[in-house]
């Protein structure tokens, strides 16, 4: 975890105080958990996002197998491009 410093206008400040007693927790969780729904996002919801794309492409036929394309990209050319074949 790294510290911080911020300034924030009094209004923002006297809502995050009051918010922060209600909730019996600090500013700085406040502004954190906060921080972090925005631009981090949930993580149930990136889950979700996540899991959604699984076995998108599964029913395409424009493709070829797993198998034959990977071994198609490992296979090296070095040999023919140097003219060794």
């Amino acid at each position: 975890m790294r510290r911080t410093q911020l300034y924030l206008e009094d209004d923002l400040w006297l809502a995050l105080h009051a918010k922060a007693a209600r909730d019996r927790t600090t500013i700085s969780e406040l502004v954190r958990v906060a921080a972090r729904d925005r631009y981090l996002g949930n993580r149930e919801q990136r889950r979700e996002a996540m899991m959604g794309i699984v076995g998108l492409w599964k029913e395409r036929t424009d493709l070829e197998d797993t198998d034959t394309m990977i071994r198609r990209l490992r296979k090296s050319t070095r040999r023919e491009r140097l003219g060794l074949k």
